[in-house]
């Protein structure tokens, strides 16, 4: 194609460009969509692999509920997807959280139970968190550090203490370092023991913002809340990282025993929280980008109608060019070339506002949606392919209309 072609084309679309932008939405909104949705897939499964280096691969996450079907060798063969990676519903027994503690490969466990009330200090009520009663092993579970105080013992279980985020911290005391200060809970009031250093996104899930938590003892928080405060997972971590797999097996056995052969707790080994996650945001992330094609499918029909229109519009147009020797496929080409660059300046526009709320996204939240050049690639290209092939049919039209009844304004 003569690269007058396009001059002219670029020329023509300039001359209507409020015309030619809504002819380009659909495109534009396909691209961002696709981009958008597939790097947020990206971002969520490199921060939870993230997540399995910092915390361990050697970690066991025990949830109630069936999130996973397993065969006779244990692999996981189907995921399922109502099972989010949060706290989600369903709650452990007291029972369970004894089998998993008494196992003999587990060298250390905290059972981890919420509560979604809020804390108040004088006139300040801080609801923007949540309790989370635990025990003195869970910040080396996390490996996270406590930055400033210290974390609870064995021997506090029943005291009323607390450790908490730095934006608790920040909001409900409005200091950065507030040991010693007490807030009150259910008209109990807990002292401050400690801060944590500024949690990971992620630590305990996705969308699970430690930073927010208030933690506080087991046994204090089932005294003053009761079973307002269920055991929503267990974190344990075996005697040696060889044997996590044997350790993790041997923990669902047993609970699958004590449920009456019920499998509805699920088990994980860290490295399958990778798994896990990354099949249900496979299959979240297929839906919407289907979603999102009909959005590119939608503007290569936008491109195909305005083009007819176009086609129709310049009928004299095509007559004096055809008069004065002008062949099918010039004329063709000419409006293939049209086609082409709303496809093309679409897509371009799609991927650079993709990009703007890719960086929108990383100030704003949590999320750290990743892009990948493939991925851009393909979006471009299914977008490029989709304006040429609609653009066929407007451009063939024009190519076969007989100059003489263009001349006399024919259709």
């Amino acid at each position: 194609m003569h690269s007058g072609n396009f001059k002219l084309a670029f020329k023509t679309l300039r001359s209507s460009k409020w015309q030619s932008t809504l002819t380009m939405f659909g495109i534009i909104v396909g691209i961002v969509s696709v981009i958008t949705t597939v790097s947020l897939g990206q971002g969520i499964k490199r921060q939870v692999l993230g997540e399995i280096t910092h915390l361990g691969s050697d970690l066991i996450t025990i949830r109630a509920g069936r999130g996973v079907v397993r065969d006779n060798d244990g692999r996981i063969t189907k995921i399922n997807p109502e099972y989010m990676y949060g706290f989600g519903s369903g709650s452990l027994s007291d029972q369970d959280v004894a089998i998993i503690q008494g196992s003999k490969f587990i060298k250390e466990s905290s059972p981890i139970r919420m509560y979604s009330g809020s804390a108040k200090v004088e006139n300040r009520e801080y609801q923007d968190g949540f309790i989370l009663g635990s025990s003195p092993a869970l910040p080396s579970l996390l490996q996270q550090k406590v930055e400033f105080g210290n974390y609870f013992t064995d021997g506090e279980d029943n005291r009323l203490v607390a450790v908490i985020g730095k934006r608790v911290a920040e909001q409900l005391f409005q200091e950065n370092i507030p040991v010693g200060q007490s807030f009150s809970l259910r008209g109990q009031d807990f002292i401050v023991r400690g801060v944590f250093e500024e949690f990971k996104p992620g630590s305990l899930g996705q969308g699970i913002d430690l930073n927010k938590a208030i933690f506080v003892p087991n046994a204090s928080i089932k005294e003053v809340v009761g079973n307002a405060a269920p055991v929503v997972r267990v974190l344990a971590r075996p005697k040696t990282p060889s044997v996590s797999n044997e350790a993790a097996i041997s923990i669902n056995k047993e609970l699958r025993e004590s449920h009456g052969g019920q499998n509805d707790v699920t088990v994980l080994r860290q490295s399958e929280n990778l798994e896990v996650t990354g099949g249900v945001l496979d299959i979240l992330t297929g839906f919407i980008t289907a979603i999102a094609g009909i959005s590119l499918l939608v503007g290569g029909i936008g491109i195909m109608n305005i083009m007819l229109v176009s086609v129709s519009e310049r009928t004299y147009e095509i007559g004096i060019r055809k008069a004065v020797g002008a062949t099918n496929r010039q004329i063709r080409n000419q409006f293939m070339a049209e086609a082409i660059m709303l496809s093309a300046v679409g897509g371009i526009l799609g991927i650079a506002i993709s990009f703007a709320l890719n960086f929108i996204i990383r100030v704003t939240t949590n999320l750290t949606p990743y892009i990948t050049w493939p991925v851009v690639a393909i979006a471009f290209g299914v977008a490029f392919g989709v304006g040429v092939v609609f653009g066929t049919v407007p451009a063939v039209k024009a190519a076969r209309k007989d100059p003489i009844d263009a001349l006399r304004g024919g259709k």
